[in-house]
């Protein structure tokens, strides 16, 4: 069993970005899953030309797409991604769109296929901040949410292939000089993100 799990490249001015500081930081190896890490670019279209490559690398049994939620005070696992790029702010080159679709042949939105309500209650039981989410926004990481279910919905419809996104918060070091901006300590991202892995890894096996 393969589960690629994926974080971003810093954006808007912040020096990291605790999607990936976190991903770095997760085990090799939960239960018989082997868990592949990767950072990808924070830029439309090259997100998804690069994770495209890697998925028809591996073939993983899931991905799971970790972004970074700026103000958010809790683990937020993603319901839902829209067909729609409407960027408030560049990303990393430079790419502004307004009101674009991601795909013009695809769906209004697709849903997550991970088992997001035991995710969530699983993180809930670690005393560890975690709400399922109906918005992934309309940047990039809903780009690459979206992405992904269009593929394994499309192109790789026989593959079996899950997919989802969860959101995290800012990390302390981020929020030093933005008070008023909620944090969470990085050990619990990763707590978080493990156990959503151990969920998912259990929900591969018993669909075996």
């Amino acid at each position: 069993m393969k589960i690629l799990v994926t974080g971003f490249e810093p954006f808007g001015g912040e020096k990291v970005n605790p999607s990936y500081e976190a991903v770095k930081l997760l085990p090799d190896r939960i239960g018989s899953a082997e868990i592949i890490k990767m950072e990808i670019p924070t830029v439309r279209r090259k997100s998804m030309e690069v994770l495209t490559e890697k998925i028809e690398e591996v073939w993983p049994d899931a991905v799971i797409s970790v972004g970074q939620s700026g103000g958010a005070d809790s683990i937020r696992v993603e319901r839902v991604a829209i067909n729609i790029d409407d960027y408030r702010i560049p990303d990393n080159e430079g790419n502004q769109p307004s009101d674009e679709p991601i795909y013009p042949d695809g769906e209004n939105a697709y849903f997550s296929t991970l088992p997001i309500k035991r995710i969530r209650d699983a993180i809930q039981a670690k005393a560890i901040p975690v709400t399922v989410s109906n918005s992934a926004g309309s940047f990039v990481c809903n780009h690459v949410f979206y992405g992904i279910r269009h593929l394994c919905e499309t192109k790789y419809r026989d593959k079996g292939i899950i997919s989802g996104f969860i959101h995290v918060p800012f990390i302390p070091e981020q929020t030093k000089e933005k008070p008023n901006e909620p944090s969470m300590e990085l050990e619990a991202i990763v707590a978080g993100l493990t156990t959503a892995l151990e969920v998912v890894a259990e929900s591969i096996e018993h669909r075996a």
